[in-house]
């Protein structure tokens, strides 16, 4: 068991570090408050987003061996931890001092998402989802990340960064959702890996990206990654709990824990989101001397 656990601090690690290589070309992308579609073509085409792009690839992957021979109690925490990674690999990246507060608002959201993640009873029966089903739940994700992407740009910087991380954790976790699906049904009948489902999947993916990457973008980095460990892995919960038949607390005692570590997460969150330690080539009202002297770094 103790490399599994070395391996998901490897994978916690390698996805923070992809996630803050990816931030440094989102914020540097042409393009508005909001960039349209095109911003992930030309994303596409920067090397270091490519590479990160790959070290967040590399961080799931690790992540999903360490769960395949240890307990989900003790993996999930550690791959929580990635948050804090991420706060000090943005701050070294952009040369700027991490601040005690950030590291307790971290905390916050990592012993606040682990409570919620520990408190859920997790499903061992295959899940079931028609095509119908299936393209309500993206069609609803996607109407709602439309929304906020188009009224994201006339709104603060911190809040921006939340409501962009927010609507891209909720198509992410629904991608997981559906992939759970596609991936239980392929073990079956490696045919159904070629559904609708599948199609779903990707392009709620795709939109989730263009969200998240958005997100990024406004330089409030931290916030936004924590944004995203919230609602991933709540959005999945939430798939698995109403429409693929899981469990939920069923004590009042551990639901209402479950509430209490989710205020812990969002309170963490909101701090995070208020931090001063922002990108400052994120901000529309840096010189360009500031941000010239800033890429040369």
């Amino acid at each position: 068991m103790v490399w599994h656990v070395l391996i998901a601090v490897a994978g916690a690690f390698s996805l923070a570090f992809g996630s803050a290589m990816q931030e440094r070309d989102a914020v540097r992308a042409p393009g508005g408050r909001v960039a349209r579609a095109g911003f992930l073509l030309h994303l596409l085409r920067q090397p270091r987003w490519l590479l990160g792009s790959g070290a967040a690839v590399l961080g799931a992957t690790l992540h999903l061996i360490a769960l395949s021979g240890a307990p989900l109690t003790i993996i999930q925490p550690i791959g929580v931890t990635g948050l804090l990674f991420a706060i000090v690999l943005s701050a070294f990246f952009n040369r700027q001092r991490v601040r005690v507060s950030q590291i307790l608002a971290g905390t916050s959201v990592m012993v606040g998402l682990v409570g919620v993640l520990w408190l859920f009873p997790h499903g061992g029966q295959t899940p079931v989802m028609s095509n119908g089903t299936a393209l309500w739940l993206s069609g609803c994700v996607i109407g709602v990340g439309v929304l906020v992407y188009v009224t994201a740009q006339w709104m603060p910087s911190n809040a921006r960064a939340l409501a962009l991380a927010l609507a891209g954790g909720a198509a992410l976790g629904t991608t997981s959702g559906l992939a759970r699906v596609v991936s239980a049904n392929t073990m079956a009948d490696p045919v159904r890996l070629f559904s609708w489902l599948t199609v779903l999947a990707v392009v709620t993916a795709v939109f989730g990206a263009l969200l998240l990457q958005n997100a990024y973008r406004s330089g409030h980095f931290a916030a936004a990654y924590a944004t995203l460990l919230i609602a991933d892995p709540v959005v999945g919960v939430g798939i698995g709990v109403f429409l693929l038949g899981e469990g939920v607390p069923d004590t009042p005692v551990t639901a209402t824990a479950a509430a209490f570590f989710a205020v812990l997460a969002v309170l963490g969150t909101v701090s995070l989101a208020r931090s001063r330690n922002r990108n400052p080539e994120a901000d529309p009202r840096a010189s360009t001397t500031t941000i010239a002297r800033t890429r040369n770094r």
